[in-house]
C-alpha cells in the first residue's frame, strides 16, 4: 500500500479555510492524499460549522509517518493546549524529519510540545498569551506574515495563500509565480472557454456510462 504522505490534525474549533489552499492543491493538483488525526474518533466541527470525522486517532499514528503535518488555527485553541494527547503526538515528533506547517493560533501547540525550541517562527495569538504562557519564546518571535525555520513552517491567518504556497513549494511542487491570485483583469472568451484533452474526456465518458447504463 502507497504511504500517506500527509495528515491535518484537527481538533475543536479548528480552520478549513486557512488549510484548504494546500489541501485542495495537494489532492485536487497534484493526486496526494491526507490523513485526518485527532485525539479520538469523533465528529469535530470546524470554527464554521463543517463536521470532520478523522480517519485517525493521535494513538494510530506517529508524525514521522508523515512528510508534512498541516495544523490549522483554532479561534479556541485552549481544548486543543490542554490536551495532553494532542501535546504528547507532536512531542513525539521532535528530532524527526517531519515538515511541521502551523498557522494562525496552532504554532502555540508546536510551542508547547517544544518543537519550536531555538526557531524562529510566527502565529496569530494576541499578544499577552505571550506573557500568559511561559513555554512562548518571545525573542524568537518575529513579526513576519510566513516564516520558516529547519523543518517548521508557520503563518499568520490571514495569510493563509502565503503559507500554502511556502508549504507546498518546500513539498516540492511547482505551483507557478502567481499562485491563487487575482492575475489579470481582463479575460478573453478563449481564456475563459475550457476542454479536457481527449484521454481525459475518455475518462469521463467511461465514468458517466455508470450513471446510465
Amino acid at each position: 500500500m502507497e504511504q500517506t504522505k500527509y495528515a491535518v490534525l484537527i481538533y475543536p474549533d479548528f480552520s478549513l479555510q486557512e488549510i484548504t489552499c494546500i489541501t485542495s492543491c495537494l489532492t485536487v493538483w497534484f493526486g496526494e492524499k491526507i490523513d485526518i488525526i485527532a485525539s479520538e474518533k469523533k465528529a469535530y466541527t470546524s470554527e464554521d460549522g463543517f463536521s470532520v470525522i478523522p480517519n485517525k486517532t493521535v494513538d494510530e499514528a506517529e508524525p514521522s509517518d508523515y512528510v508534512c503535518l498541516i495544523l490549522p488555527g483554532t479561534v479556541n485553541p485552549l481544548p486543543a493546549l490542554y490536551d495532553h494527547k494532542v501535546i504528547d503526538f507532536l512531542q513525539k515528533g521532535k528530532g524527526t524529519n517531519t515538515v511541521y506547517a502551523a498557522i494562525s493560533s496552532a504554532p502555540l501547540l508546536l510551542l508547547k510540545a517544544g518543537l519550536l525550541d531555538g526557531k524562529d517562527f510566527t502565529a496569530g495569538f494576541f499578544m499577552q498569551m505571550a506573557d500568559t504562557f511561559p513555554f512562548i519564546d518571545k525573542k524568537h518571535f518575529v513579526h513576519k506574515t510566513v516564516v520558516e525555520d529547519g523543518n517548521v513552517i508557520t503563518g499568520i491567518g490571514m495569510f493563509f495563500r502565503e503559507f500554502a504556497q511556502k508549504v507546498l513549494v518546500r513539498m516540492g511542487y511547482d505551483v507557478g509565480d502567481n499562485f491563487m491570485t487575482e492575475g489579470k483583469c481582463g479575460y478573453t472568451e478563449e481564456e475563459l472557454t475550457f476542454y479536457w484533452t481527449e484521454e481525459e474526456y475518455k475518462e469521463f465518458l467511461e465514468d458517466l456510462k455508470g450513471y446510465t447504463d
